[in-house]
């Protein structure tokens, strides 16, 4: 049976540092792979137990534990106890309801950040929390569950390409960041198709449903926007830290991924103001429409004014009427009512109303 999904307000009256995990979605069973490597060194391993991960480490490399899924609340324990980590912030780590942040220790760094993934199939954008905890040689990274945006990293220590293997750990740290970062230009791609097709339909063929994806898209726009701002600081927090675990050679990498934080921004700023566009253009665009209909509807009823007015006179009961005894006189009054109605489309189309 599904687990369900704790809340926030359920761990109301608690004491501080109480550990129970709470989100929108329901933990999934807790997997771990470990990853070792150095220059020269590389071992991957997916222990049963906890205790597995913390056997002796070579010198001179690194160690990435890499929990997947929250349901394990005494794996976090252990992870807690093994790194000295303080309980409020393991409480963070199980409420993924967290805004990203950045906590700089004596023994480690701990950082919080959301990982975007977008959703072709309904065209939403999929949200996950990931906690990422460094220390000496090591990094424990948090998912809410299997699958995420960092196999190019898994595949670059197994194979030994790129610098990963012959950095230390903060290195490591940067290319998760930098790897979640360039997800949200993928998502910027995806949204800026949405945009691009929005555009053209507001102009020739707005309809009901296209002002629903309007305000989905804008929706997921304030969505993705929220995620990058406070990434942001947290990146330049890590970038102006004076811990001993952000090297100097790794510092310039975590600027470039603050600027491509910025780039973001940029890119969802403008698309808010085109989708704040599309808005007006779709609701100048019904007025348009409707103003068209009513002056067709206008036109019409104009016309049939004189008209109406010859037939309700003749539409009298009075029995001294003489052209009622006229031989000529319905054609005559036919005659003059079609006079006046193709005098009046002359006049229409003269001043340019039709």
């Amino acid at each position: 049976m599904a687990k369900k999904t704790r809340r926030r307000s359920e761990k109301a009256g608690l004491p501080p540092g109480t550990l129970m995990h709470t989100g929108e979605r329901p933990p999934e069973a807790t997997v771990i792979t470990v990853f070792e490597y150095g220059p020269d060194f590389y071992e991957e391993r997916k222990p049963v137990r906890l205790e597995e991960c913390f056997k002796p480490q070579p010198l001179q490399t690194v160690r990435w534990i890499n929990i997947d899924g929250l349901a394990d609340i005494s794996v976090i324990e252990g992870i807690g106890r093994q790194f000295g980590v303080y309980p409020l912030i393991l409480e963070d780590i199980l409420s993924t309801g967290q805004r990203p942040k950045c906590d700089d220790s004596t023994s480690h760094l701990f950082v919080v950040f959301r990982m975007l993934q977008y959703m072709d199939a309904t065209e939403t954008i999929q949200s996950e929390q990931v906690s990422i905890l460094l220390g000496p040689g090591y990094v424990v990274s948090f998912q809410e569950s299997v699958g995420d945006v960092f196999d190019p990293i898994r595949e670059q220590i197994r194979t030994g390409r790129g610098r990963v293997r012959n950095t230390k750990a903060d290195y490591l740290v940067y290319r998760l960041m930098d790897a979640v970062v360039d997800g949200y230009f993928l998502i910027l791609e995806k949204l800026g198709e949405r945009v691009e097709a929005l555009e053209q339909e507001v102009i020739k063929e707005p309809s009901e449903e296209t002002l629903n994806r309007i305000y989905a898209l804008k929706r997921e726009l304030i969505y993705l926007r929220k995620s990058v701002w406070p990434l942001r600081e947290v990146i330049s927090q890590i970038e102006k830290t004076a811990s001993p675990l952000i090297t100097d050679t790794t510092e310039p990498y975590f600027r470039d991924v603050y600027d491509h934080t910025i780039q973001v921004m940029d890119s969802v700023d403008t698309f808010r103001d085109t989708v704040s566009g599309l808005l007006d253009i779709y609701l100048t665009s019904i007025s348009n429409r409707l103003n068209a209909i009513m002056k067709v509807l206008t036109i019409i009823t104009t016309i049939f004014i004189p008209l109406s007015f010859i037939a309700s006179i003749y539409g009298m009961n009075f029995r001294y009427m003489p052209e009622l005894e006229w031989r000529w006189g319905y054609p005559t009054v036919l005659g003059a009512m079609g006079t006046i109605f193709l005098g009046m489309l002359y006049f229409f189309k003269k001043n340019k109303w039709l």
